[in-house]
């Protein structure tokens, strides 16, 4: 079987990470892929913003922690690194835009043996005034919308097996 459908079957979300940190070349090439994702009318309109500093990190986390209503624990498994997609709602693809490049990171990053998990709330963490904070000090657009969280790490443990697929999920109309 081809080896990109034989990735796409075998990864799995990951909920604990090692605290290692991952190489640069690695993390380069996951968001090598995450930018060639498919856009509407190629147009582009997600940023990836790779958060490799622990003090960001955390501070993501905890907005992230707060919106749940759980403060103090970590949504994002303890992964070191977050690519936070955010996307141009002037284009009217930017949430498909944003989820194609959500999708492809995870991907990569399967296929480089590490880790990773979509983690929800971008949206609302980039509509508080922390968050808008955080867009302004990196130089980028008030009007970015948060489309998810990508965390990545080396897994703490094995991935499990996956689900067996709904016997309906395929409806051929012929």
């Amino acid at each position: 079987m081809n080896a990109v459908i034989e990735a796409m079957k075998a990864r799995r979300s990951v909920r604990a990470f090692r605290p290692d940190p991952i190489p640069e070349e690695l993390l380069s090439q996951v968001l090598e892929a995450g930018t060639y994702a498919a856009t509407g009318m190629n147009g582009q309109s997600p940023t990836i913003l790779a958060v490799t500093n622990r003090e960001v990190r955390d501070e993501l986390m905890r907005i992230n922690a707060e919106i749940i209503g759980n403060p103090g624990s970590d949504p994002f498994y303890g992964a070191p690194v977050v690519l936070t997609v955010l996307a141009d709602p002037s284009r009217p693809t930017y949430v498909y835009d944003g989820s194609l490049v959500m999708g492809n990171l995870m991907l990569a990053a399967y296929t480089l043996g590490l880790g990773s998990c979509w983690i929800h709330r971008a949206k609302e963490t980039f509509e508080r005034p922390e968050g808008k904070a955080l867009l302004a000090q990196y130089g980028l657009p008030e009007n970015l919308v948060g489309i998810g969280n990508c965390v990545l790490g080396y897994p703490a443990a094995p991935p499990r097996q996956a689900a067996p697929r709904k016997p309906d999920y395929v409806k051929y109309i012929r």
